[in-house]
């Protein structure tokens, strides 16, 4: 048995626990999901990663896409003493039971033929520069994914079968797969919806009212747990919401 302290994260590094699930391509099979993308599905699995959040303040960003999730877990965090099985258990666990839970809500009329599974590790980044390269990674892979699927799942529906779909687009750039869409299908890849673009984050977002009355009137500032679709890639949303990667007591 590994002792306690082998396992612990080091210490001021922000931890970042990604989730990934397992054999969802059976499960979006099975449970006959959209393709490329299914936004019941992924509204599902961004309402699940908000209940992690809520239920552990500790973690300050979420940036979902497909069947995966990452949490960020502040730098200065004691939660489950950094514990990388304890941490990884409980949000793997939390995410699944709330994927159970919240099923009914998005999938009204579908039944759940099986638990989902979700497997999970720990990864520390020691400087913000480095969290933000992992975080636009993975918003450059959502988009790469996406638009090859896109392309892809146009041209089965097309009639093509999937290896010659798969055949078609090996190793052709972006470019040819904008003109793609645009030309065979009427698709301006632009104008898809931002979730299927770039992908989902959650955080808590800062907003201002007014307190007081007459001429003694305050600026009274809140955070509210939000989902939020725009990119993450460039220096825009950490510029307005600073305290992400800062050291707030109050978050």
């Amino acid at each position: 048995m590994a002792l306690p302290w082998r396992d612990r994260l080091l210490p001021l590094t922000w931890i970042v626990i990604r989730i990934d699930g397992r054999s969802f391509h059976r499960f979006a099979e099975v449970h006959d999901f959209q393709k490329p993308n299914d936004i019941d599905a992924l509204n599902l699995m961004n309402e699940c990663a908000k209940a992690v959040m809520e239920d552990l303040p500790d973690i300050v960003f979420a940036y979902g896409v497909s069947d995966e999730y990452s949490f960020v877990i502040r730098k200065e965090s004691t939660l489950y003493g950094r514990r990388s099985s304890k941490l990884v258990s409980v949000i793997v666990s939390l995410f699944a039971a709330s994927y159970v839970f919240k099923w009914q809500t998005f999938f009204p009329d579908k039944k759940l033929q099986y638990p989902p599974a979700f497997d999970g590790r720990a990864v520390c980044y020691p400087e913000d520069s480095v969290l933000r390269d992992y975080l636009s990674w993975r918003q450059v892979d959502c988009h790469i994914n996406n638009q090859y699927n896109t392309c892809l799942w146009s041209m089965i529906k097309a009639g093509k079968s999937k290896d010659c779909a798969n055949n078609e687009l090996k190793g052709t750039r972006a470019d040819f797969k904008n003109e793609m869409l645009f030309k065979q299908f009427g698709i301006n890849y632009n104008d898809l919806p931002a979730m299927f673009r770039k992908g989902s984050y959650v955080f808590r977002k800062k907003v201002q009212s007014n307190s007081g009355g007459g001429t003694q009137v305050s600026k009274k500032s809140s955070f509210v747990l939000t989902i939020e679709h725009g990119d993450i890639i460039g220096d825009t949303f950490w510029k307005e919401n600073p305290y992400i990667l800062g050291i707030k007591e109050n978050l």
